[in-house]
């Protein structure tokens, strides 16, 4: 019999077989918005450039993601408070040393951060274990000195994973990962150390790999934002899900992609049976998770 290599993180679970529940007062979809605020080394490191693919950083395409911590990001938190959202914010730990602003701002609006790496001009796929577990630490103790608490949650750059990471997070105090992009559910992953929550996150449903990966227009994600929420909200009438959603500043602040950003997300907090969706946070999904009677959580 030909055996291949596993991961054995999770067992396979099919949607159809798992038990029924509710989000909070019977919500039946659970959606967020993840904001990814990153800092990028210059002229090095991994990074994406939709004009040089493949190619070395320049200046330009530094300039290009420094957008987003300039202009982009302030433009999404005024769409944010101006909805009345809570967003998810995926956190560069080197962020809190460069733009004291944009920490302010994450404060003030209490948003829920989580731990993503130090940079994204790297990854955790291919360091050490001791490496590894040094850098996960350092993103921690950053973010608890300048948010105030640690984070509970991970979503590392790129999502990217060595074979030890899952188990590093948890050792390392986290209580859910953002990593593993398998399901419309929560659902819990083995560790060494015991279960590791995974909660949805969206390869598909982010502005990275659609509007800079796979050159679609702003327009064009807009309408998929729409499809995404309303499949989702039809659906959920049989199980409760989650519908997340991935934005980076330097991407969607851009105004001729703002705009129809904005109309998108506000189709879905003004619809007509919006009385059914959680808004809510990556985090908040995460601690309800928590505390369901065991079994529910696949």
């Amino acid at each position: 019999m030909l055996t291949l290599p596993f991961h054995n993180r999770y067992d396979y679970s099919a949607i159809e077989s798992r038990k029924d529940y509710a989000w909070p007062d019977g919500k039946r979809l659970a959606f967020y918005i993840a904001l990814n605020i990153e800092h990028f080394a210059f002229g090095t490191g991994i990074g994406m450039d939709p004009t040089n693919r493949g190619g070395p950083q320049s200046q330009r395409n530094w300039a290009w993601r420094d957008y987003g911590n300039r202009v982009g990001n302030f433009r999404l938190f005024r769409m944010l408070d101006e909805l009345k959202l809570p967003a998810t914010i995926l956190l560069n730990s080197e962020v809190c040393e460069h733009y004291p602003e944009i920490i302010a701002r994450i404060k003030q609006r209490g948003d829920d951060v989580c731990g993503h790496g130090r940079t994204n001009a790297e990854a955790l796929k291919g360091l050490w274990e001791t490496d590894e577990r040094r850098l996960i630490e350092d993103v921690s103790s950053t973010i608890e000195k300048h948010i105030g608490y640690r984070p509970k949650g991970w979503m590392g750059p790129a999502a990217l994973e060595s074979n030890v990471t899952s188990d590093l997070l948890k050792e390392a105090g986290y209580t859910y990962n953002m990593d593993w992009p398998a399901d419309d559910q929560p659902f819990w992953m083995k560790t060494r150390s015991g279960p590791l929550l995974s909660v949805p996150y969206p390869l598909e449903q982010n502005d990275a790999g659609f509007l800079v990966g796979r050159d679609h227009t702003g327009r064009e994600f807009a309408d998929m934002i729409v499809d995404q929420f309303e499949e989702l909200l039809e659906e959920s009438v049989h199980r409760p899900l989650v519908c997340p959603l991935s934005l980076h500043g330097f991407i969607v602040g851009q105004p001729f992609r703002f705009r129809p950003l904005k109309q998108a997300i506000a189709h879905c907090v003004n619809h007509k049976h919006a009385d059914r969706v959680w808004f809510t946070r990556a985090g908040d999904i995460a601690d309800y998770c928590m505390k369901m009677e065991p079994g529910l959580v696949p």
